[in-house]
């Protein structure tokens, strides 16, 4: 038996405040909030280092707050090795600084700003899982 999880509604509001999390950041800060630029600005910008590292660190405990404070039943776990883990995190990194940017950068920024290396981007980040999703289910 497979478990569907379709919540249109939380992901609806879900979609909303991403959005206007983006748009707060960029009024407040003028810079876009996309999350590889704002890790890698960590190490290679001496400028606005207090606020990538309290936005890296906002991402990172974000999912464990609302699992403390909102809802308790949410799960997940990681099936991987810590080394396997290092290596995509690099190779991750490595793509989004090929590609320009991230998901959010492109998907949420780039499109919201109607930028079309954004929309390009997104599109290609989309058929990309799609097609990687069909042929493992092929596989599997």
């Amino acid at each position: 038996m497979q478990i569907v999880n379709f919540t249109p509604l939380s992901a609806f509001i879900g979609g909303l405040l991403i959005g206007y999390s983006a748009l707060i950041f960029y009024l407040l800060n003028g810079r876009i909030a996309g999350i590889s630029g704002i890790f890698s600005n960590i190490f290679l910008s001496k400028t606005n280092w207090v606020d990538n590292v309290l936005f890296t660190i906002g991402i990172i405990i974000g999912p464990f707050l609302y699992k403390i404070f909102i809802n308790n039943e949410v799960n997940f776990s990681i099936s991987t090795s810590v080394d396997t883990l290092i290596i995509a995190g690099l190779l991750v990194g490595f793509g989004t600084k090929l590609g320009g940017g991230c998901t959010s950068g492109h998907g949420v920024c780039g499109i919201g700003r109607l930028s079309p290396r954004s929309i390009v981007a997104t599109l290609v980040f989309m058929l990309t899982a799609i097609l990687t999703v069909f042929v493992k289910g092929l596989v599997s």
